[in-house]
């Protein structure tokens, strides 16, 4: 890292671990929220009951096990030159050795007093030492003015929060600001009220008063929406320009192909199939999202819309995440073309298989990849299915028409991109689907290229899931009720938060059940007449292909799990699912997995296993929440775009379910719950390009979206 401050060798890999290389990348390391600056006070002067802050020498530290060895505990002896005071921590006991005996640390939170000794419960402890090696407060006045708000940032690799405070408030007193250029145009600034590049910074570092904070981050997510709008809405320009192949339909071989489904299409499904054959007619390459909960029926859309394309004469890729799904949708393809002269292919990383074979035409059959590939080549297998061996150099499509992306989220940009160039004429209509509930202005942030199809109806005859939230009172009682159904032939999921123990002395022991430690207890204990599996994300991908395999096939009755599930395969006989922990996930993410029973018409159940007491609380360690309002929101909604949304307002953009994936900062997911901000960073993205396409009236700009920082970014 380039920088006027002396760095050892660890914060030189920590900082560059960040992405943080020059002075200037540091000062765009936000804090995650502010806190009130503490009285400081002298050991003597402390008072039982009160908030405050004190420095000195940490002269012991010991860790240890209270009330019969089950919870963990640390404990230090802190001195300064008035006397001494204890620090404890409970169920924390890793944070004793934070600070090494011998060295100083700063103590904040409130004192406890007991049988007349006054100590330090559960405080906030972090090393003392400034780069000068004084002891000091860090929170002083200095040039940039007295702050009552005190920034608490992301601590990582051993780098305290206290640490990017002193260092960024000694980065800000130096010329460094005054060499900035603001990307934001002047008048997009004075139009949305918005501080400039250098005033953003000081306040949202080093802030006055909240309004000034607020005001800083409400710039910076406005600029990170402002810059991912114009990167997607750009890269569709780039795409539309190489035109399309026009899928001229005959809607009456459409109407019939559709009349032989097993079921009746939904209103919203038909509304869907008629946007896309609508696209798909036009010289413009489609690029549509198609939203909907599990079980919705995009694959009977995706079908639908591919038929269309190979009744025109041209090809049609789908790719999947995994090779489970990949070959689901396979199986699902050939039920839907089995009555029809077309041939279905698969590739994965493992196998290649081709519908039908030539022995038995009411099957698929094992063929090799140079052959697969031959076919695909001249068109003799015009739909094609597989994982991320589509995008092989190697597959080549005779007039690719149609790329169908599923859970397309779990896909790069540069993934899509190069499946959607397999034509190397015309680009490929793109159809993408997720079955990810999201809210309305996440989607128009990060799917701000697509237009949107939902599915916000569910089949003819699907039955409600029966959802209950079961406290630990009743646990025996719904064991019993799910020992009834697996009786009668049923299965049944257990999602678990974690997939290990935590351990005690370097992480925070709560009250969460781990994958590993349930699959034994109820193998053992629970329920010992029934087959117990267990499948987690770090398995191989062939050992959970084959543990999902054996779920299909019923060699499995109940199959232990963390939320790796999410995205599986169809298993319509499992009608059970348990999550423990449930107040730990996202309302979206439990809808999501509560999906996955969601597969037939028999009745199925979602037990919803929370730890919290009546009232939602969960320990101070962990603050409190009002759990079960949030809960019962799943046996009221409609769907998952009104959980999403509700999710979104209940537990904030922070806590949104996928959040990380979706490559937005903090401070940028922020913006999310701000519907009127997205839209306008929008529409000014919309704006812009619609006057200078290549924005080479908006070098600034032009310079920030091509860097290699941002490219990495977006993908």
């Amino acid at each position: 890292m380039e920088s006027q401050f002396r760095l050892n060798d660890h914060q030189k890999q920590v900082l560059e671990k960040l992405g943080i290389k020059t002075d200037t990348d540091l000062l765009f390391y936000f804090p995650a929220r502010y806190g009130r600056e503490l009285p400081t006070r002298l050991i003597n002067e402390l008072k039982a009951g009160e908030e405050a802050t004190v420095y000195g020498q940490v002269t012991a530290s010991k860790t240890s096990r209270a009330w019969k060895k089950k919870i963990p505990l640390g404990e230090i002896t802190l001195e300064d030159q008035s006397g001494r005071i204890k620090a404890v921590w409970f169920h924390q006991a890793f944070l004793a050795k934070k600070v090494p005996v011998g060295q100083p640390a700063r103590l904040s939170g409130k004192v406890t007093e007991r049988k007349g000794e006054k100590y330090f419960a559960n405080p906030e402890i972090e090393p003392a030492s400034t780069a000068n090696g004084s002891t000091e407060s860090l929170f002083v006045q200095d040039d940039v003015g007295e702050i009552p708000l005190v920034p608490i940032y992301p601590e990582t690799y051993g780098l305290s929060s206290n640490w990017f405070h002193h260092t960024i408030r000694k980065l800000l007193n130096t010329r460094c600001l005054t060499e900035l250029i603001d990307p934001l145009p002047k008048e997009i600034l004075t139009k949305y009220h918005l501080p400039i590049l250098t005033t953003a910074l000081i306040w949202i570092h080093a802030p006055k008063n909240l309004k000034d904070a607020e005001a800083a981050r409400k710039r910076f997510a406005f600029e990170e929406v402002f810059f991912i709008q114009l990167a997607r809405l750009r890269a569709k320009v780039e795409y539309q320009k190489s035109g399309a192949t026009a899928v001229t339909l005959t809607q009456t071989n459409l109407d019939n192909f559709i009349a032989r489904f097993p079921f009746p299409l939904t209103k919203a499904q038909q509304k869907a199939i008629a946007q896309i054959t609508t696209d798909l007619a036009g010289n413009k390459p489609m690029t549509r999202l198609l939203e909907g909960d599990v079980g919705s029926g995009k694959t009977a859309v995706a079908t639908a819309t591919a038929f269309a394309v190979v009744q025109a004469g041209f090809e049609v890729a789908y790719m999947a995440p995994t090779e489970i799904l990949a070959r689901q949708h396979f199986e699902s393809f050939i039920n839907y073309f089995k009555h029809l002269p077309v041939a279905v292919g698969l590739i994965t990383g493992s196998e290649c298989r081709k519908f039908p074979s030539k022995i038995n035409p009411n099957e698929s059959t094992h063929i090799s990849r140079p052959q697969l590939l031959k076919w695909v080549a001249n068109g003799e297998i015009p739909i094609l299915i597989g994982t991320h061996a589509l995008i092989q150099q190697a597959v080549k499509f005779k007039n690719l028409a149609y790329v169908i992306i599923d859970e397309q989220h779990r896909f790069g940009v540069m993934q899509r991109a190069k499946l959607a160039r397999k034509n190397n004429e015309k680009a490929p209509h793109l159809l993408s689907m997720t079955a990810t509930p999201i809210p309305r202005t996440l989607a128009l942030t990060i799917y701000g290229d697509l237009d949107l199809s939902l599915l916000d109806e569910m089949p003819v005859g699907r039955r409600p899931i029966k959802t209950e939230i079961v406290s630990e009172a009743k646990r025996e009682q719904a064991y019993q009720h799910i020992r009834e159904e697996l009786k009668n032939g049923r299965q049944a999921y257990v999602i678990c938060p974690r997939i290990n123990e935590p351990d005690p002395d370097k992480e925070l022991a709560l009250n969460v059940k781990s994958a590993k430690a349930e699959q034994k207890r109820l193998a053992e204990i629970i329920f010992p007449e029934f087959s117990v599996g267990l499948i987690h994300s770090k398995m191989l991908p062939k050992d959970k292909d084959q543990t999902m395999k054996d779920f299909a096939a019923k060699k499995i009755d109940i199959l232990v799990a963390t939320s790796v599930i999410e995205v599986g395969v169809n298993v319509p006989n499992a009608t059970i699912i348990i999550i423990e922990g449930a107040e730990r996930f996202g309302l979206a993410q439990l809808h999501q997995l509560r999906g996955r029973v969601w597969r037939s018409n028999h009745q199925a159940y979602c037990y919803l296993f929370t730890t919290s007491d009546h009232n939602g609380n969960r320990g101070s360690t962990l603050g409190t929440l009002k759990v079960e309002p949030r809960l019962r929101a799943l046996q009221t909604a409609k769907n998952g775009f009104e959980l999403a949304e509700l999710d979104l307002q209940l537990r904030g953009s922070g806590q949104l379910f996928g959040a990380k994936q979706w490559g937005l900062s903090d401070v940028g997911m922020e913006a999310i719950r701000n519907l009127k901000m997205v839209e306008a960073a929008r529409f000014e993205a919309q704006t812009m390009l619609a006057i200078d396409s290549e924005l080479n009236n908006h070098p600034l700009i032009k310079n920030k979206l091509t860097a290699k920082e941002t490219l990495m970014h977006f993908e």
